[in-house]
């Protein structure tokens, strides 16, 4: 394993969803659920909900890199959301379920476009990509009741619904991508 390790800042829809997915894909050493994106410092859940502080629900990925390209990591994401919707992802709607990838570094930013460019001209989606682009400002962790959702509540209405399919089909389409437990 190597000693370093990058930080990937993604949003796509309910944090649930994404979290579930990256902490079961091989090279990915940590992930948190969270807010970023927006003007207010410190928010909580219930005001991101709202509409007014302009934050995603975003997860914050630790991966090593040796094991993990952040392209490949972006390949995946741009797999278990749809990234032609503006601001909503399937029954959840508001501008803190957009598609966003909020870059750590000037090389991040270029990745990102070049995944874009390659999703969009492969026409894997139907419609144009709306996935904003933009510099990390601020990083909020989620109250600790959203930490590790999806594992502590698997058989709640929206996890069986949602989430749950998420990482089925992620399982099945990167099966040679997850980490061994996750693969038993």
């Amino acid at each position: 394993m190597s000693a370093t390790t990058e930080t990937a800042t993604l949003g796509g829809g309910c944090f649930w969803c994404l979290e579930a997915v990256f902490k079961d894909l091989k090279g990915v050493t940590w992930v948190m659920s969270g807010y970023a994106g927006g003007q207010v410092a410190n928010p909580s859940y219930h005001a991101v909900c709202s509409g007014r502080t302009g934050h995603a629900e975003v997860v914050q990925v630790k991966f090593d890199p040796s094991q993990l390209a952040y392209a490949d990591l972006l390949r995946v994401f741009f797999s278990i959301h749809d990234p032609t919707t503006v601001d909503r992802q399937g029954n959840d709607v508001g501008s803190q379920y957009r598609s966003i990838i909020l870059t750590h570094s000037d090389a991040q930013r270029e990745t990102a476009e070049a995944v874009m460019r390659e999703i969009s001209e492969a026409k894997i989606w139907r419609g144009r990509l709306v996935t904003q682009i933009e510099p990390l400002t601020a990083f909020y962790e989620a109250e600790p009741e959203h930490h590790d959702y999806f594992a502590r509540n698997p058989y709640t209405g929206y996890c069986q619904a949602i989430v749950a399919p998420k990482v089925v089909k992620f399982r099945k389409q990167f099966a040679d991508r997850l980490k061994r437990e996750a693969a038993e």
